[in-house]
């Protein structure tokens, strides 16, 4: 029953917007959802058919809350990016001193720079970081621990919260836009009733010097703007 909805949602807004609806992001991917849904379910298309449950994800278009959290993170995107090259950075960094510094102790940890990236990932996750990889470290490199040390405050405790703060900006953006938005529609109907009402009262004025009796539609307006 849902699909149908879906469906019929579809062909209603193409039917209006024509070649206009493929403009709007939100109504290429309601379009992308409903076409995966659509697809036959062959032999060859089990893929197609897992798929069939992203139709849940048409919950984010249609709820304003969600969509508002997909436009932040959207428009999050290139500050992550850098946020996300800065981490790389150090990971390939303390990757490299790792492996000069533990490597030859420790080669199933340290043994290659993708080993030491995926211990280091261990050790920023804070996923039984001391008593699975620094402790034993330590007992043969005692001062170990200013590098733990130093590696998690860069990573966990600085650079990923630099992704909330980033996700966070964003949204009070997103908020800010939508607001600023709505003033300027709210600004926009009352400028067309004051240049309305402006343009009666003006009609009634020249009316009065006239020496015309205005017509009753007009005397009703002039009453209700004099009150």
């Amino acid at each position: 029953a849902a699909l149908v909805v879906f469906v019929v949602e579809i062909a209603l807004k193409l039917y209006v917007y024509r070649l206009r609806f493929f403009r709007s992001g939100w109504n290429v991917f309601d379009f992308t959802i409903v076409a995966i849904t659509l697809a036959p379910t062959g032999e060859g298309l089990q893929v197609l058919r897992s798929l069939r449950i992203l139709r849940a994800l048409r919950l984010v278009s249609v709820v304003p809350s969600m969509r508002k959290v997909v436009n932040a993170l959207l428009r999050a995107i290139p500050g992550m990016g850098s946020v996300l090259t800065l981490l790389l950075l150090v990971f390939y960094v303390a990757a490299v001193m790792s492996t000069k510094l533990f490597g030859a102790s420790f080669p199933d940890w340290f043994g290659s720079i993708g080993d030491s990236f995926y211990t280091l990932f261990q050790v920023m996750t804070l996923e039984s970081w001391s008593m699975g990889i620094a402790r034993p470290v330590m007992e043969a490199y005692p001062y170990a621990w200013i590098f733990f040390v130093l590696f998690i405050l860069l990573t966990t405790f600085a650079v990923l919260n630099l992704f909330i703060a980033i996700v966070v900006d964003s949204m009070s953006a997103v908020e800010h836009a939508e607001q600023e938005q709505t003033r300027e529609l709210v600004s926009v109907d009352h400028d067309a009733v004051l240049a309305e009402l402006r343009a009666i009262r003006a009609e009634l004025a020249e009316l009065r010097r006239g020496g015309g009796a205005p017509p009753a539609s007009d005397r009703g307006a002039g009453a209700e703007l004099s009150a």
